[in-house]
C-alpha cells in the first residue's frame, strides 16, 4: 500500500500512482448508492442541517444518493490538487504527470485529492465542531482502526452523546458505544433510518 498510498511512493513513481487510482476511478463510475446510501439521504432530507455525514470513503456514492452535507476527511477520488498552488479541483477523468493545473497553468504538480498514509486528514476543525455539536453519533461500518477517526465515538461518549455503532461484528472501539446494531449497512442503515424518523 506504501507505494501508491503515500507522499514518498509518489515521489517515487508518479506514474504507479496515478494508473492506480485512475483504475480506481474507472471502478467507481461503474458503481451505484446501495441501500445504506439511500437511507442516509433519506434522513437528511427529513432532518435536514441537522445531519452530517463524516466519511473515510473517498467515493461520491453519498452525494449520488442525494446526500448533500458530507465531509470527506480523506479526499475524493473526483478531485485532484496541485502540489504547486494548492487548488483543488473536480478531475473525473485520467490523471497524470502530464497533466496541467487549471488554477496555476503547471504541468506535473497534480495529485490525487486524496489523504495518504502520515497526512492530515481534511477538515478536521469542522468535524470536531460537528462532533461537540452532536445529540446523536453514529458510526457506521468501520474497522475501528484508522485515527483519527475510530476515537470519534470515544470523543462522544466523553461529552455525554448518545452514541450507536451500525457493524457486522465487534471492534476494538465497540465497548465506547452505548447501543450496537449488528448486520450489514445494507440492512442496518434503512431499519435504523425508519426507526428514527417514526420516534
Amino acid at each position: 500500500m506504501e507505494d501508491v498510498a503515500t507522499p514518498e511512493g509518489f515521489e517515487a513513481d508518479p506514474d504507479l500512482v496515478h494508473r492506480f487510482y485512475n483504475e480506481r476511478r474507472a471502478a467507481l463510475a461503474k458503481a451505484e448508492p446501495n441501500a445504506a446510501h439511500r437511507a442516509l439521504a433519506r434522513l437528511e432530507a427529513e432532518l435536514g442541517g441537522r445531519v452530517t455525514i463524516v466519511t473515510q470513503n473517498v467515493d461520491d456514492l453519498h452525494e449520488r444518493a442525494g446526500s448533500r452535507n458530507v465531509i470527506h476527511m480523506h479526499g475524493e477520488l473526483l478531485k485532484a490538487r496541485c502540489g504547486r498552488c494548492e487548488s483543488v479541483v473536480g478531475w473525473p477523468g485520467d490523471l497524470g504527470r502530464e497533466s496541467v493545473c487549471p488554477s496555476c497553468g503547471v504541468a506535473g504538480a497534480m495529485r490525487p485529492h486524496i489523504v495518504w498514509f502520515g497526512e492530515i486528514p481534511l477538515q478536521m476543525d469542522e468535524i470536531e465542531e460537528r462532533l461537540t455539536a452532536s445529540a446523536l453519533f453514529v458510526s457506521i461500518g468501520t474497522s475501528g482502526r484508522v485515527y483519527p477517526a475510530a476515537g470519534f465515538g470515544l470523543q462522544a461518549a466523553a461529552r455525554g452523546i448518545p452514541t450507536i455503532e451500525i457493524n457486522p461484528e465487534s471492534t476494538d472501539i465497540s465497548p465506547w458505544f452505548d447501543q450496537h446494531l449488528r448486520g450489514p449497512a445494507t440492512r442496518e442503515v434503512p431499519a435504523f433510518v425508519e426507526k428514527l424518523l417514526g420516534a
